[in-house]
């Protein structure tokens, strides 16, 4: 395991709270999210809330980087809106990106406390999908 701290993507954050400030409206889009693709691309998305549950950002993300050609996001980071700052993922999120990136890393902390994590240290003794499917004897 890589025990080297990892630099804070600071225009990753602020491209999350440029979105969450000028595209997060009432109730239903709250959060905004923000990831590096491999190729050095920032993309952004916000979630959509529904009381029946609704995608988080996070998740959001992983479909408008697939729809622009992202297969790959190195970092990711969510905003609140109302100057919240950045939010940690879901349990559910930590899941997803887990196993659509196992090797991404994701921002948390506030202030000047901002750090950058693997997601498996978010998730730690995880359930990976990958490693219990069937080789279709």
């Amino acid at each position: 395991m890589n025990t080297l701290p990892r630099l804070v993507d600071h225009e990753l954050v602020q491209a999350a709270a440029q979105v969450a400030a000028t595209r997060c409206r009432g109730d239903n889009h709250t959060m905004a999210a923000a990831g590096r693709a491999r190729d050095g691309r920032i993309i952004t998305a916000v979630n959509a809330y529904h009381f029946t549950g609704g995608p988080c950002a996070e998740l959001v993300l992983i479909g408008t980087a697939a729809a622009q050609g992202a297969y790959e996001l190195e970092t990711i980071v969510a905003v609140g809106d109302r100057d919240r700052g950045v939010v940690p993922p879901c349990g559910r999120c930590r899941q997803v990106l887990l196993d659509y990136y196992p090797a991404t890393h994701v921002i948390v902390g506030s202030g000047d406390r901002l750090r950058t994590v693997s997601i498996g240290e978010l998730l730690p003794e995880s359930y990976v999908w990958a490693d219990h499917q069937l080789d279709g004897e």
